[in-house]
């Protein structure tokens, strides 16, 4: 069970112990259970595992705050083209945990024998593997907490810190042995103004920076007294916008689910199929992106592939291609690139434009400048056509001055016009965002982005 105590207090030294701690735990099951296979056996391991401190923060206090250890690993037995998995968390006694491995494996066994061949099985039967450890550069997490609550003092605030270690092994009955860590935090908040009127903010890295988080809350509070403005409501229609790059992410961010995917691609399931078959294209200066090395996911799948570094999906517009994962690697008779079976990027770049943060409201002139996104989904899949509602501190310019908040409004754009003919610029600076989703676990997805300039973005009722 997952421990929920006091936030943690640990040196440096000590959290990257704790990661090979549990790489070597995760190793030595890995091993007992390799050595009680029979000879038509084989098997993969994969773990997912956390140490991390989780904070919330409202009305810019502490109300609760605690500490969550897990390890989960999925062990998949397989006897020629047969395969079957089970998933358990590990207690970290190990004896414990090897009568578990025991049991499980006891218990596929018995399903091996009631199921089909899988004509899609793909699996990694490589003998070398990879380690890739992060730096332990985490601040305490009482420093960091004491750190918000001093720099947001006189702010309505609210907001979750979550930081610690993240780690992912693989290993198979061939010898393959991988590893990764990555020690990074990621606190999401929003500063309250009145009624539905607030400004949402992110700070996340792998080393606390006192002048870029003091940097955030600062443009937080010049924000917030520009709220303070009375609200306008406008006409629906076209104007030009500026999408900051978290607005950016929320358009992205639901494009990954199923559109970049060779399986979707093929079964004609993509949002993106125009992109695909090269009816349209983008403008040229978007180039898009997955980029493992420079995010914070592992080098690896659950199947023990090597996941590419770098997968061009958007080059100068043009689709460039696909995210493969082994499943499809098989169906398809294609390479894959190590993707998960979902076929989504978790660590999503997009190319800088050369727009200069200084002059953004000069080129904005007379429009909307959007901070965030929200509630985005389909409203047309086949002509990527996205809906969805501004919200977070979205404000009305007129020649270069922010002149009123303004209130909620939809907007109903194609990903072809956004980012096709009607996209002015990109930004020359971009934002690292980390995905704050912690549903099972804390996630390891993030977005590299800048922000976006586009005439003629459509709002409506």
């Amino acid at each position: 069970m997952p421990d929920t105590t006091q936030p943690s207090v640990r040196t440096a030294a000590e959290i990257d112990n704790a990661s090979r701690y549990v790489q070597a735990a995760f190793y030595a099951l890995a091993d007992h259970v390799q050595s009680q296979l029979h000879a038509n056996e084989a098997m993969t391991a994969h773990i997912r595992a956390e140490d991390s401190d989780f904070v919330r923060i409202n009305g810019c206090r502490v109300r609760q705050a605690g500490n969550v250890r897990q390890r989960v690993l999925t062990l998949r037995l397989i006897r020629g083209k047969t395969h079957a998995a089970v998933e358990t968390t590990l207690t970290g006694v190990h004896s414990a945990d090897r009568r578990r491995m025991d049991d499980a494996l006891q218990r596929l066994r018995g399903q091996l024998d009631h199921l089909p061949e899988d004509p899609h099985l793909l699996y990694s039967t490589a003998t070398e593997g990879t380690e890739r450890h992060g730096d332990p550069l985490l601040p305490d997490s009482r420093d960091a907490v004491d750190a918000i609550i001093e720099e947001a003092t006189g702010l309505d605030l609210v907001g979750i810190y979550a930081g610690g270690g993240i780690y992912e092994g693989f290993a198979n009955s061939f010898g393959q042995r991988d590893w990764f860590s990555s020690f990074c935090f990621n606190f999401d908040f929003s500063v309250y103004e009145r009624a539905d009127k607030a400004v949402k903010g992110s700070y996340a890295g792998f080393e606390w920076e006192p002048d870029v988080f003091a940097s955030k809350i600062a443009s937080a509070r010049r924000q917030r007294e520009l709220l303070k403005r009375e609200a306008r409501t406008i006409d629906p229609g076209n104007y030009r916008v500026y999408l900051a790059p978290a607005a950016v992410s929320e358009l992205l961010s639901l494009l990954a689910w199923g559109s970049f995917g060779l399986k979707s691609q093929r079964t004609r399931q993509s949002a993106i199929l125009r992109l695909v078959d090269g009816n349209v294209n983008l403008h040229p200066s978007f180039h898009l992106s997955e980029n493992t090395r420079g995010g914070v996911a592992a080098g690896f799948g659950s199947s023990g592939f090597a996941r590419a570094d770098r997968v061009p999906l958007v080059t100068e517009g043009r689709f460039a291609g696909s995210l493969v994962s082994p499943r499809s690697a098989a169906e398809f008779g294609v390479s894959t690139t190590g993707a998960s079976d979902d076929e989504m990027p978790h660590s999503i770049d997009l190319a800088a434009g050369d727009l200069e943060p200084e002059r953004l409201l000069a080129e904005l002139g007379t429009g909307i400048w959007v901070n965030n996104l929200w509630y985005t989904n389909y409203s047309d899949r086949n002509h990527c056509r996205i809906t969805g509602m501004t919200r977070f501190a979205t404000f009305w310019v007129e020649n270069g001055e922010v002149v009123a908040p303004l209130n909620v409004m939809r907007f109903d754009e194609t990903l072809y016009r956004m980012f096709g003919d009607n996209l002015v610029g990109l930004t020359a600076e971009r934002e690292m965002m980390l995905d704050a989703d912690t549903y099972y676990r804390r996630s390891t997805g993030s977005t590299h982005l800048p922000g976006a300039l586009i005439n003629d973005f459509r709002f409506t009722l």
